[in-house]
């Protein structure tokens, strides 16, 4: 019998205009037996360049760069315009809603503090190579909780919500919302399947359907949705 063939590394760009910061972080993920950087960005224009060439499986931006900001990298390489967006995770020391926000709303699927720590790090790559979220539990909750609120208007855009009721397609069903409402607490698909004892792919299963129903890009923009429409209530 044919032994499978193992599945080829996670590409990843680092795009970070600290030359420290950017040797560590390929010396803990060149490490990882999945995942392989392959191309490395002291700026933003340079990194939406090489991300453009390369088409790297996930980008890790920093936000404060020279000459183009991340969140601008992410929108030009992941934002609802992009006909064939990226994989981008946002690693910032800076940990602001407002960034936070601005990062998803341009198209991140994952926002990572630095100190969060290198563990985190390939988890948040391999969750976004996997088409799935890592936004840590405690921003993804904080931050939603405060651009839904109806006093928080200092922090929400004037920019159309990420989703609106308008897009839902047809009624969720009752399983569904209670993906849903995980989702918004920051749960990962894992966690998901434990707390209603189902399987991993029945949660991927429920998932894609919600989805295409919200035409979401991903489950940040589910998040946002169960928290604009009241499906979602945060842990005591």
């Amino acid at each position: 019998m044919t032994a499978a063939q193992p599945s080829a590394p996670i590409r990843v760009l680092i795009a970070d205009d600290q030359d420290m910061v950017r040797t560590g972080f390929r010396f803990f993920l060149d490490a990882q037996p999945d995942i392989t950087v392959v191309a490395e960005a002291a700026d933003g224009e340079e990194a939406v360049t090489l991300a453009r060439r390369e088409r790297p499986d996930v980008c890790l931006l920093d936000i404060r760069m020279p000459k183009l900001d991340g969140l601008e990298a992410t929108r030009l390489l992941a934002g609802p315009g992009v006909t064939d967006p990226m994989r981008v995770v946002v690693v910032t020391t800076f940990d602001l809603d407002e960034y936070v926000y601005g990062a998803l709303r341009g198209g991140a699927c994952g926002f990572l503090l630095k100190d969060s720590g290198p563990v985190l790090l390939a988890e948040a790559v391999r969750a976004a190579a996997a088409g799935d979220s890592l936004v840590s539990p405690s921003i993804t909750v904080r931050l939603l909780q405060h651009i839904t609120a109806p006093q928080a208007t200092a922090f929400r855009p004037a920019a159309p919500s990420p989703v609106s009721t308008a897009t839902l397609r047809e009624p969720l069903t009752d399983r569904e919302l209670d993906v849903v409402r995980l989702v918004a607490l920051g749960r990962t698909n894992a966690e998901i399947a434990s707390a209603l004892f189902v399987s991993l792919s029945t949660v991927k299963t429920h998932l894609s359907s919600v989805q295409a129903k919200l035409a979401a890009r991903n489950r940040v923009e589910i998040a946002a949705w169960a928290w604009q429409n009241g499906h979602a209530h945060p842990e005591a």
